[in-house]
């Protein structure tokens, strides 16, 4: 069905982030970070559409084509695969499937909401609050049974000393039970927020990112400009554009477009489906920057980590910023930005908060 396969084991492994690898029959790997995602692309009604089969190296190739075919037998069938996927998935959290324990019900809620969430809600970690602080103390409890006293034993211990933390994990929770009430199970969302509110008011203050003070910053740039590596080269980088760590350490080279460096939506802050890409021009010294990374190109990326076949990683440039004695973060070189267009007036406001990426106004104004 699947006509002839393209891809082997060793491909796939050899994939860097951001790779699409096509197998046949509508499989398509896209690699990631740790691993990948496989998708079913197919057309229905003359409309393209991709459907998520799983994760790589969760589900290998072989059970990937085995997906792959399942669901083009539902295609060739007449059906909707994705709508005939979601048809199955609702008819197993009915309830006659008896009363799912907590952790088997929060498995079912982020599998309902990840598609929404970027990389599948595994960049942004998602999930850990529950697998670390809640399913160890409450999983085992059947979802109807749980009440706001357990909750709040969870996550007593790191209330006070971990309280934002705690608080997500108080979030998610709360999701979890909301999607078992919404599914027919004998579940009370409320006891989430009695949880919260037996375990007390903290009076939490924000610990903003250290930001060099652009007064300081040619200074900077000029100490990095006499350092030889990747991390410098990333640090001026992320000093020229403004943009943030994840998508300065990720840079590709297929996506720089003449002088304009195009980051894609899955790099671009904000819930999958409600950002795009990012264009951010480059400047005459920016694109010097860019060809210095080309004469010293290893791989798909511009700031390449020494070690392992993806960008250079967050703690390599913190330590650069160490090295030089700067209190000042990567993070904070948009805030450098931002201040300096304050102060000077370099700028307005929507086009400073266009230059970071910000949404400003409605879509007729931001066109």
């Amino acid at each position: 069905m699947a006509g002839l396969n393209k891809l082997t084991a060793r491909q796939i492994k050899a994939a860097v982030s951001g790779d699409k690898l096509h197998d046949g029959g509508g499989l398509l790997f896209v690699a990631g970070e740790n691993g990948g995602r496989w998708k079913f692309r197919h057309q229905i009604g003359g409309r393209r559409r991709e459907m998520g089969l799983g994760s790589f190296p969760a589900m290998s190739l072989a059970e990937a084509r085995r997906e792959r075919d399942k669901w083009a037998a539902v295609k060739e069938s007449g059906q909707d695969p994705i709508r005939e996927r979601d048809r199955q998935r609702a008819e197993d959290m009915k309830p006659d499937r008896g009363d799912p324990t907590f952790e088997e019900m929060a498995h079912i809620a982020f599998e309902a909401r990840k598609e929404m969430l970027r990389g599948d809600g595994e960049r942004g970690r998602w999930f850990a609050p529950l697998r670390l602080h809640v399913i160890p103390k409450i999983g085992a409890i059947p979802v109807s049974s749980l009440t706001q006293r357990d909750i709040r034993d969870a996550l007593q211990p790191i209330w006070r000393t971990k309280n934002a933390t705690a608080v997500k994990a108080v979030n998610r929770t709360r999701i979890v039970l909301r999607h078992a009430r919404l599914s027919g199970y004998d579940v009370d969302p409320f006891i989430a927020d009695a949880a919260q509110h037996m375990l007390g008011y903290v009076a939490h203050k924000p610990t903003p990112i250290p930001a060099t003070p652009w007064q300081d910053v040619p200074d900077l740039y000029a100490r990095l400009c006499d350092m030889a590596g990747v991390s410098p080269l990333a640090l001026r980088f992320a000093i020229l554009t403004a943009v943030r760590s994840d998508g300065v350490r990720n840079a590709r080279f297929d996506e720089i477009d003449g002088d304009v460096w195009i980051v894609p939506a899955d790099r671009v802050k904000g819930r999958r489906g409600k950002v795009g890409d990012f264009r951010a021009p480059l400047s005459d010294e920016a694109m010097r920057i860019v060809e210095a990374c080309r004469e010293r190109r290893i791989g798909a990326h511009l700031f390449p980590s020494p070690r392992l076949r993806k960008g250079i990683s967050d703690v390599a440039l913190s330590k650069t910023l160490d090295r030089l004695g700067e209190a000042g973060r990567i993070h904070g070189f948009r805030t450098s930005f931002r201040t300096w267009v304050q102060d000077t007036g370099a700028a307005g406001y929507d086009i400073a908060e266009t230059a970071l990426g910000h949404v400003v106004g409605g879509k007729v104004e931001r066109a």
